[in-house]
């Protein structure tokens, strides 16, 4: 029979992993992360305290046991205890931790595990950007009025121009895009060049090249055999500080498929 959690769901399968949510929102991180190890700490020992500043994440953390068995007892005996006011909900976390690979295997398997923990990560929010926008347009086309005698809207070409129909589909944000084998490189100093970039982006796996624009300054596209070098890639320059033109921050997404 599977375990219960405090409203009565189903727990995820075990793992030495405990996923913490229903914290206080108000309360400082520092103060969250010392608080939860103090109670957490009583039930085995404490390998890694994962709690998040962003929004989205607020008022979650995880808690990463030496073994299962900790967590077991954890989750049994402090579901439901109130912290700051509000009852913690306690859940077994779906994935393992950065920190438990990092224990049981090897940096290869760590390094794997970041890469595909990334992407799904990624994919994520390429799906709920394109669910956003789905949402938009459909508020568009409620909205829009129909004259019965309005002529088909052309579709505008070229970058930067928008149409002037309400109800066309907006457009994912550059940040949200699913990952894919090419990067789309921004920002950069008019005197980098493929030299210059191969120098950063060849030292991640499956790298294959570096492609400037004829005519274009500060951009360029970076390709790798496989989704995992690209992922691995931009986890890793993203924001990276370049030298020359006063230290220009490199912005780099995938490409727009």
């Amino acid at each position: 029979m599977a375990a219960v959690g405090a409203q009565g769901s189903a727990l995820n399968a075990p793992s030495p992993t405990v996923y913490v949510k229903n914290l206080e929102e108000g309360i400082k991180i520092d103060q969250m992360k010392e608080a939860l190890s103090e109670i957490f700490s009583e039930y085995g020992n404490i390998i890694d305290l994962v709690a998040k500043t962003n929004l989205k994440a607020k008022g979650q953390a995880f808690i990463v046991f030496d073994d299962t068995e900790s967590a077991e007892r954890a989750i049994k005996e402090v579901q439901g205890f109130e912290l700051f006011e509000k009852p913690m909900l306690l859940d077994y976390a779906k994935t393992r931790s950065d920190a438990t690979v990092a224990k049981e295997g090897t940096s290869e398997e760590l390094e794997s595990h970041k890469r595909r923990r990334l992407a799904e990560k990624e994919r994520k929010q390429a799906a709920e950007a394109a669910e956003i926008q789905k949402k938009l347009k459909r508020s568009a086309a409620v909205a829009a009025p129909d004259t019965g005698t309005a002529r088909p809207v052309k579709a505008s070409r070229g970058a930067g121009l928008k149409s002037s129909n309400p109800a066309a589909g907006a457009v994912v944000p550059e940040e949200y895009l699913p990952p894919n084998k090419i990067l789309f490189v921004q920002n950069l100093p008019d005197n980098y060049d493929v030299e210059s970039l191969t120098s950063i982006f060849g030292r991640y796996e499956g790298f294959r090249e570096v492609r400037l624009v004829p005519g274009r300054t500060g951009i360029a596209f970076v390709e790798y055999e496989a989704e995992a070098g690209a992922i691995s890639a931009k986890e890793r320059t993203a924001g990276m500080t370049l030298l020359g033109d006063e230290g220009k921050v490199m912005k780099v997404v995938y490409q727009r498929q």
